[in-house]
């Protein structure tokens, strides 16, 4: 059986993949008081000591709002962790994931907002967050070429939210539906929203793929109002209830939709986002089928 070592196990996506993957790898999935990964010789000890044929790095601090507060604390974890981590991976050859972020697509504007940003572009991320991720990226790269980077989009869970987890846009869609409250949406936001169990699912396909940056996530040719919206139509909500966003993004409209063509070629497909939420919703709305304010 061959060997998966996690980081960031405690965490939305790093929790799912140590479940999910438990059984058909031997998973090693340390807590964070187990192994520091700013520490590089603690890091090479702990994989020293299990000796895994991959790597999926996920541990990062991915509040956006922390990130610029703390951008010290932060850089040494989002950037100098994952540089050890794919340091010590290519130490005992083994494969190395890389879990990053659209965001490195968030500063500069895209070559047109109906346009899918794509691997090979020029970045200058705005936030901090995206800056240490997009650097993350490069030295993961400097230090262990075969790094496979998957840049996420923003994901979202069907079960309930865990003690300690942060929210996610489906989830507080449905609080807000039972709540009966409006639904705001931007209409110069363009993002994909990926189903979690499928970039989970999917991961396993990348660990024989070549060193290089990925973009892995659900495609969206829309903005989120216009997605929202389909979603809406498409599970017989009333629009009504939706409003247009139209202050957020207005001065520098964001695009930070990716393209999967280079995915793709290795046959690892997402549904693509206003696809994946209507059926993610209807379910949810059958499995409250007694609650008037959903229907």
């Amino acid at each position: 059986m061959e060997k998966l070592f996690v980081t960031g196990a405690s965490g939305f996506l790093g929790s799912r993949i140590a479940k999910y993957y438990n059984g058909k790898y031997e998973v090693c999935a340390p807590a964070h008081g187990e192994m520091d990964i700013t520490d590089e010789r603690g890091v090479t000890l702990a994989l020293e000591k299990f000796m895994p044929d991959v790597v999926v790095h996920c541990a990062a601090i991915s509040d956006v709002g922390l990130c610029e507060k703390q951008p010290e604390r932060s850089r040494r974890i989002n950037v100098d962790g994952s540089a050890n981590i794919a340091k010590a991976s290519k130490g005992m050859g083994a494969k190395c994931i890389l879990c990053s972020s659209d965001q490195v697509y968030f500063g500069q504007p895209a070559p047109s907002f109906y346009t899918a940003r794509k691997e090979g572009e020029a970045l200058e991320p705005f936030p901090v967050y995206g800056q240490q991720k997009l650097k993350a990226e490069q030295e993961c790269l400097r230090v262990n070429p075969d790094c496979v980077v998957l840049r996420l989009s923003w994901m979202y869970g069907l079960e309930a939210e865990r003690e300690g987890e942060h929210g996610d846009f489906f989830r507080a869609l449905l609080q807000q539906l039972k709540a009966g409250d409006a639904i705001k949406a931007p209409v110069y936001d363009k993002r994909g929203i990926t189903p979690v169990h499928e970039v989970v699912k999917n991961l396993e396909k990348t660990f024989a793929i070549p060193g290089g940056a990925y973009n892995f996530g659900s495609p969206n040719e829309k903005s989120h109002y216009a997605t929202v919206y389909e979603v809406f139509k498409n599970v017989g909500l009333d629009t009504g209830r939706l409003e247009k966003n139209e202050r957020a993004f207005c001065q520098n409209p964001r695009n930070i939709s990716m393209c999967q063509e280079k995915i793709n070629r290795y046959n690892i497909f997402f549904s693509p986002t206003g696809e994946a939420l209507s059926r993610d919703l209807s379910l949810a709305i059958c499995s409250l089928i007694g609650n008037t304010v959903l229907l």
